[in-house]
């Protein structure tokens, strides 16, 4: 058995629990905010395809939960299946955003710290797009 070395990051969202869930829960929202999933993730079949720097990518995401869970599966050809725990949890009246960042296997420190500065400009930019969202009910078109 093997335990990989993991980095929680963590960001605090002033936006409601339920409203940031239901725009980060949705796949084809993925590319608003997470530059590694890139910008050409699309619906293949039943199934989610993305164009990586290492190749297409197949992507697996958890089902829709009252729980806050964002898991998802990315899958390589000819690589291990690497999880993404991702969970929303609510922080007073915003949301508490956690990504669990594992270090892959062979990967050197200088690439894991890069995977967290990008992990860590993602949720940023997740936190933008939801704070800057109208509220759910708002009359603003």
């Amino acid at each position: 058995m093997t335990v990989l070395e993991a980095r929680m990051i963590g960001i605090a969202v002033d936006c409601p629990m339920e409203e940031a869930y239901a725009f980060a829960s949705r796949p084809e929202n993925f590319p608003k905010w997470a530059a590694g999933m890139s910008t050409a993730l699309h619906r293949d079949g039943g199934e989610w395809r993305a164009e990586t720097p290492l190749g297409e990518a197949t992507v697996r995401f958890s089902p829709a939960n009252g729980f806050g869970v964002l898991d998802h599966w990315v899958m390589l050809p000819g690589k291990p299946v690497i999880h993404i725990p991702l969970r929303m949890v609510e922080n007073g009246t915003g949301t508490q955003v956690v990504f669990t960042l594992f270090r892959q296997p062979g990967m050197s420190d200088g690439d894991f710290d890069q995977d967290a500065a990008m992990v860590e400009k993602d949720l940023a930019t997740l936190r933008q797009l939801l704070e800057s969202r109208e509220p759910a009910g708002s009359d603003q078109p």
